[in-house]
């Protein structure tokens, strides 16, 4: 029976605030330790693939991502080939002696062989807002996109209908001038774009009228994303293939990030999993004490308001903030208390307070 995946960050021994020195560094010493040309021992090879994976993951901040929001399932689509592929292994192991090789290292041990492969497409990044309620129970909301498209009018020739680009003339189709010149014993070629097409290699000479020649026209697109319960301020959920498509053919798209912000909220102040709600007390309320009806993301909670309460002093109601990102406990609602102070008071009450007064300074001479 295979034995279950460790955490990545228990695999480097490093905290999940590491940064990315403290990632290469704590993969570099452990790599060096089980790297099977070094160490004999049996299973080394495994606990290279181990450490080797965990890094591979951690030191790419797009993937540590995906797994920060949804551990292994979030980079459980990720090929080995992507995953292996970016680590510099000469940089890492380079003149201690033993076989790092890049490609030969990357095929010995992970069985795979890095190709060159069209590139991806860019990645977009979209601001998401969401409120309050959103981060305490999860759930889809609705991410709008504009993005480029192919133009269904000319399928991304440009061209009007029933028309098609002709051959640059200039260039006779290469897109590019070539100039060569002798310096001395040496051949020197000079490549340039080509002013009359652009580089392009063709003219269109009957512009498409819907994206005007351009061949892709703005497409916009709403789909839902899964928001996780308690998201955190600022967290970035990956949408894979949802980017900007690549500019070479048979190249993926790039992918959609999706940047999770908390809406405000007039009742309460976020601060990670808790939350603060602030309430005026009149000076008779705070010095006789009373009742106040305390608003929570559940409803209203009456809170006793002790006799005696200072301006500035916080009340602290148990979990009654928002819940934890990735289960667990709740946070608090805190209850900042102020005091206010009447500007303007009617003759009456003038009176009233004359009469504290004078009873008070009778209180302390009382007690001298």
């Amino acid at each position: 029976m295979a034995a279950p995946k460790r955490d990545y960050y228990e695999v480097l021994g490093i905290s999940r605030e590491a940064d990315q020195k403290t990632i290469k560094d704590a993969f570099r010493r452990l790599a060096l330790q089980y790297h099977p040309d070094r160490n004999k021992e049996p299973g080394a090879e495994e606990r290279f693939k181990e450490i080797a994976e965990a890094y591979a993951v951690l030191s790419d901040p797009n993937k540590r991502a995906d797994y920060d929001s949804g551990g292994f399932a979030g980079v459980a689509g990720v090929t080995p080939e992507d995953l292996f592929g970016g680590i510099n292994f000469e940089d890492i192991f380079g003149g201690l002696g033993f076989d790092i090789g890049g490609e030969g290292l990357f095929e010995r041990f992970f069985g795979h062989r890095r190709r060159a492969r069209p590139a991806r497409g860019p990645n977009l990044e979209v601001d998401l807002v969401v409120p309050l309620t959103r981060v305490a129970t999860g759930g889809d909301e609705t991410v709008r996109v504009v993005r480029p498209a192919s133009c269904p009018s000319c399928r991304g020739s440009g061209a009007k209908p029933g028309t098609t680009p002709r051959a640059c003339v200039a260039c006779k189709g290469t897109g590019r001038h070539m100039r060569t010149r002798r310096e001395g014993g040496v051949v020197v070629q000079q490549i340039t774009p080509c002013a009359a097409c652009k580089g392009q290699g063709s003219v269109i000479e009957h512009p498409c009228t819907e994206c005007r020649g351009l061949g892709e026209i703005e497409r916009d697109e709403t789909f839902q994303v899964k928001i996780p319960v308690g998201v955190e301020e600022g967290m970035v959920l990956r949408v894979p293939g949802r980017g900007l498509p690549s500019t070479q053919k048979g190249g993926t798209p790039g992918d959609l990030y999706v940047v999770v912000h908390t809406a405000p909220d007039p009742r309460f102040e976020r601060q990670g999993a808790d939350l603060w709600h602030a309430e005026t007390l009149s000076i008779p309320d705070a010095t006789l004490g009373t009742s106040l009806a305390v608003p929570t993301l559940d409803g209203t909670v009456a809170v006793t308001i002790p006799p005696g309460t200072q301006p500035g002093s916080v009340l602290r109601l148990r979990g009654k903030g928002l819940p934890a990102f990735g289960g667990g406990d709740w946070g608090d609602l805190y209850l900042r208390l102020e005091v206010q102070v009447p500007e303007r008071i009617s003759t009456e009450e003038r009176q009233l307070f004359e009469k504290l007064r004078a009873l008070g300074r009778t209180v302390k001479r009382a007690h001298r």
